[in-house]
């Protein structure tokens, strides 16, 4: 399985499965943008599938723009992370759109 973090528009296009086995290199590519770009808006149109793995990632995104005065955006998030989000009871917390 793999994932990339690309820079597409006004943001970053996530693709790929966003799964416990991605999940480290993800957090780290997204951490980098972060800080380094400044990026805060992160599109999910090209998500495969995604796993708690991939929702803890989201709220690491999400304390990392927060630390830097950002609000992490979450753009065309697939369904099935609005379904784990709510199941978690956690889709309240992540701003997606």
């Amino acid at each position: 399985m793999s994932v990339s973090l690309q820079p597409a528009g006004t943001g970053l296009a996530v693709s790929g499965g966003m799964t416990l086995a991605t999940a480290a290199s993800l957090l780290s590519a997204g951490m980098s943008a972060l800080a380094e770009a400044g990026e805060s808006r992160f599109d999910l149109s090209g998500v495969t599938e995604i796993d708690s793995s991939g929702l803890a990632v989201l709220f690491a995104w999400q304390r990392a723009a927060q630390a830097q005065g950002k609000t992490l955006q979450i753009v065309n998030p697939p369904r099935n992370l609005i379904s784990l989000a709510q199941v978690y009871g956690v889709a309240e917390l992540l701003s997606m759109s």
